[in-house]
């Protein structure tokens, strides 16, 4: 390099760089990577205008290099080992080409090329990983090849290599604290040199990375807790660091609240969806910043389905809160128990005492007028379960809000799934608000309301191609109209001397629940209509509840027909003797309905006696 002059070494090298920076989109079409092999060309050459790498650096054996949790996770430098003499300059500067060679390579899907050139990288640096000069460009190098080896799905290596990031982070921080160099300026004059503050910003923003990055592998190891502190974490930072795309930023804290209400952690989801609401409400009043990855004609089509996709989150937040609460005060007929209502109401206020110091504990996102914003939305909805209608129709009419939201993008033409699934959940806030209703008539119409949304999607559907869908929503009509009928004749016996319309909606409910529990059943039938031998242990339990609601409706038809009677009461007798049968012969099934098969025992015991008796009544008439 003596005969080079330094100042053309750095131009090849920022021209490398800017050509680096192309999008893939600008290149010719036949030539994706055109502009990345010319980037990679003129770093080959300033990789030779350096010359060889030092000799004690570049001799060293390759097997050292293999990662290990000994000298990665625990290996960490004993002390701080600065990059000073010609020597060591050298190395550092080879490193930095090493490690953009290195993403160039894993850029145009050559990964094998790219890990040789990063571990270079690694190995060029080790001694000095630690000094002002190297911490960043050696964790950037390592964060490359977690990221490589998660592509490989070998999980366990990636997250060697990031959990090496951040004990290294941690450790400069703690020991030095000053912003590093970030690897651009090894090439740049000293007058063009990054200030304190861009260089801390970078740094920042490399840790965010790794964050990120080991919340993805704790994810995918099943590590849910650990994955979700990364995760908010890694958002947390995002917005201090005005490092973020709005629309990416607010899918990801909206997804990350599935798992708050997953373990029943309301303040925090709600915490996670309000800031979710503010920040995809910046989108038009802030520019994309450097992170964005959406092309431009792409954002109306994914603003609409981010939109709908948070609709459903909240959704989520309302049905599992309702629910939660639902469980916590039902007896053991799934009535409200008005006992334990009045314990919760008691607790209520506790509950409240130690709102701020849960508040406090829990991991806040914003400061300032963003965290003002967030709270705002935060107070409009409640976290704590609802103990009375009025606190439960709150809930429901914001998640009510949320369906037609997320129905506006997840229309059944295009999103068949997604959009049976927003109706089932609109279906399941009618259910769980008919709980706290205590006016039986009133109940009723919630319920008709869920098979006015219900019904339709039968005819929508091909059985062919839906089968499990058409059966989830088979069973929940069936169910509905079932619940429907226990309510009318509940509000029958209330009467003194029930009319002839009420007794006609009585057996018309009854009917429609038949219809729907044998559609069910019928499906389980092979292409001969024959019903199974063995039922498959997905539909098991369905199937013996069908049978057993199917035993039951026969003998709740009302007639003053006595032959038509004793037939109900024979069809009833067949489906709880096929549940008892089939349990004798399937011993895992008794585990399924073990309050079911006891009262089809007891059935199948009564039922012949009061059968003789009917007929004997029959023959005296």
């Amino acid at each position: 390099m003596a005969n080079v002059p330094w100042a053309e070494v750095r131009e090849k090298f920022q021209a490398a760089l800017a050509l680096s920076r192309v999008e893939l989109h600008k290149n010719p079409e036949k030539e994706p990577y055109k502009s990345k092999y010319s980037a990679r060309a003129l770093l080959e050459e300033v990789k030779a205008l350096l010359g060889p790498a030092p000799e004690e650096e570049d001799e060293r054996p390759q097997a050292d290099d293999a990662l290990n949790a000994e000298n990665h996770s625990l290996g960490l430098p004993a002390e701080v080992v600065e990059a000073e003499g010609p020597v060591a300059q050298r190395a550092v500067r080879l490193a930095v080409i090493e490690f953009h060679l290195g993403v160039n390579h894993i850029d145009t899907e050559e990964l094998s090329a790219g890990e040789e050139h990063l571990v270079k990288c690694l190995r060029l640096l080790r001694k000095y990983r630690l000094s002002h000069d190297c911490i960043s460009l050696y964790i950037q190098a390592q964060n490359n090849l977690g990221i490589l080896w998660s592509e490989r799905e070998e999980i366990e290596t990636a997250q060697a290599y990031l959990e090496s990031s951040e004990a290294l982070y941690n450790q400069y921080m703690k020991e030095i604290g000053s912003p590093p160099l970030d690897p651009t300026e090894h090439f740049l004059p000293e007058e063009e040199k990054l200030t304190e503050q861009e260089r801390s910003k970078r740094f920042e923003k490399v840790y965010t990375h790794i964050l990120y990055y080991l919340a993805q592998v704790y994810q995918h190891m099943e590590m849910f807790e650990k994955a979700a502190h990364y995760c908010h974490n890694t958002l947390k930072l995002q917005l201090e660091h005005n490092a973020y795309q709005p629309i990416e930023w607010a899918i990801n804290a909206a997804t990350l609240s599935q798992f708050y209400i997953n373990k029943l952690c309301f303040m925090e989801a709600r915490h996670c969806l309000s800031a979710a609401n503010v920040i995809f409400g910046q989108i038009g009043k802030i520019s994309a910043t450097e992170d964005s990855t959406e092309a431009e004609g792409d954002v109306p089509e994914l603003y609409h389905q981010r939109k709908g996709e948070i609709a459903r989150c909240w959704i989520k937040y309302c049905l599992t809160l309702m629910q939660n609460a639902q469980l916590s005060m039902q007896d053991n007929i799934g009535e409200l128990d008005l006992d334990k209502q009045s314990e919760l109401r008691a607790l209520r206020k506790k509950e409240l005492d130690e709102e701020e110091s849960v508040r406090k504990k829990a991991v806040q996102f914003g400061n300032g007028e963003l965290c003002d914003a967030i709270s705002a939305v935060e107070e409009k909805v409640r976290y704590l379960r609802p103990l009375d209608f009025e606190e439960a129709r709150e809930l429901f009419l914001l998640g009510q809000h949320y369906v037609f939201e997320a129905k506006e993008f997840f229309q059944i033409d295009g999103y068949v799934t997604d959009h049976i699934e927003v109706v089932q959940d609109h279906s399941a806030l009618f259910k769980v608000l008919a709980f706290f209703e205590t006016d039986m008539e009133r109940r009723c119409k919630m319920h008709k309301r869920r098979i006015a949304m219900l019904e339709p999607l039968i005819v929508d559907l091909n059985p062919q191609y839906y089968l499990l869908v058409n059966r989830q929503i088979q069973l929940e009509i069936a169910h509905t109209y079932y619940d429907m009928m226990d309510l009318k004749v509940a509000i029958a016996d209330k009467l003194r001397d029930p009319d002839s319309h009420i007794v006609k909606k009585i057996n018309n409910l009854n009917k429609s629940a038949l219809k729907y529990y044998q559609l069910f059943l019928d499906s389980l039938r092979d292409p001969n209509k024959v019903f199974p031998e063995h039922i498959g242990e997905d539909v098991l339990r369905p199937a013996m509840l069908a049978k057993f609601r199917v035993a039951r409706l026969y003998g709740k038809v009302i007639t003053a027909d006595p032959k038509k009677e004793l037939e109900n009461l024979a069809a009833s007798l067949e489906h709880y003797k096929f549940i008892v049968d089939y349990c004798e012969g399937h011993p895992e099934a008794a585990q399924e309905i073990e309050v079911e098969l006891e009262l089809s025992k007891e059935m199948v015991s009564l039922l012949p006696t009061k059968m003789e008796r009917f007929r004997t009544k029959m023959a005296l008439t």
